[in-house]
């Protein structure tokens, strides 16, 4: 079926259809011993993995260029930096008054030097779990790959590498400048500070949804950038190191993008709002192998599909949910249906439209 008459199929007949409606009361009974956060889980492997990346990091700045052991530490350090940040995800889903120094503490390893403060998620993402705004023009986080011509998968692959700097600009010169004036400092907020891959995407005005704590990040986040720079400007820092924060920042974003292409087939054409069996059903699950899997898609994140069933089970918990659910799940069939054997597999859904 072509794109355009797929868009026209959907649009003129969005009704539910109740054997594609999975049993959810049943659902969420099965996962309920799986809804409390363990804390140090949290702990260990933000800090783990952080002290892993960091590390290597380092190692790259005392290596030779070029060499093959600096590659290995690049890769290191993108891979572990890339779980690290990752963690904004499951901040958005954690409740405003919880966590509270785990939220900070990954700023400051995290949302700060690599130029993502929690802020530009929080709020956002909460968009996209609501039933009235998911795989809608509202959702910042959807665009219809799944119906629409291939070059926009092919141009959001392609410009991660620009994306670093797109980040510092926001951060080091656009920030600043939007304090010159009420009006500027609103087109920033709706036009910038989000972390979508909608474009178009307008951000609300600030409000609860998005804690009382963002300006203070907005600013630590500007700080650390212009500390970069004047480390650098001064020689206390060599330049080496803005190159390599550079690459390993593009790695980050660049794995994020290709995950963020197989977490849904992204076929609905925003007109109207779709049903939560079916945004599961319009997203995927790629369990894949622990270890592999979980190198491009981290703290649960393998399990989208599932996640956008109960958005408030933790990351630790989903892999368990989602083996219970095969076991026990009486819609089984169905459930499966959302599930992918493997990166290539997933891809190969978006692409082909299936």
């Amino acid at each position: 079926m072509a794109a355009q008459e797929f868009v026209q199929s959907r649009a003129a007949s969005p009704a539910v259809d109740p054997s594609r409606e999975l049993p959810l009361a049943e659902a969420r009974e099965l996962v309920k011993e799986f809804s409390t956060p363990k804390l140090w889980i949290y702990w260990c492997d933000l800090l783990f993995y952080a002290a892993l990346g960091w590390g290597a990091f380092a190692a790259t700045l005392m290596l030779s260029d070029g060499s093959p052991l600096q590659l290995v530490t690049i890769v290191v350090a993108g891979l572990a930096l890339y779980r690290v940040a990752i963690f904004i995800h499951e901040l958005s889903h954690l409740k405003r008054d919880s966590f509270t120094a785990f939220r900070w503490v990954w700023n400051f390893i995290a949302g700060f030097p690599l130029q993502v403060p929690a802020f530009i998620y929080t709020g956002v993402h909460g968009d996209h779990h609501k039933t009235g705004i998911y795989g809608t023009k509202q959702d910042g986080e959807y665009v219809p790959y799944g119906i629409e011509p291939h070059w926009k998968i092919v141009l959001a692959l392609v410009s991660t590498p620009l994306l670093p700097l797109v980040l510092i600009v926001r951060f080091l010169i656009l920030g600043p400048l939007s304090h010159l004036h009420p009006k500027l400092e609103l087109l920033l907020w709706q036009r910038l500070s989000s972390l979508t891959i909608d474009f178009a995407y307008i951000r609300p005005a600030p409000s609860e949804r998005d804690g009382t704590t963002w300006r203070a990040e907005e600013a630590l986040t500007t700080a650390t950038a212009v500390a970069a720079v004047l480390a650098v400007v001064t020689g206390v820092m060599s330049i080496r190191v803005i190159v390599a924060w550079y690459v390993i920042a593009a790695m980050v974003l660049g794995l994020n993008a290709v995950r963020t292409l197989v977490a849904h087939r992204y076929r609905s054409p925003g007109d109207h709002e779709l049903t939560v069996s079916q945004q599961f059903l319009d997203s995927m699950d790629v369990p894949g192998n622990l270890f592999l899997t979980a190198l491009w898609a981290p703290v649960g994140l393998r399990y989208h599909a599932t996640h956008h069933l109960f958005p408030y089970l933790p990351y630790h918990a989903l892999g368990k949910a989602h083996r219970k659910l095969v076991r026990e799940f009486s819609a089984k069939e169905l459930y499966l249906e959302a599930t992918q054997p493997s990166l290539r597999a997933a891809f190969g859904c978006l692409w082909q439209r299936r």
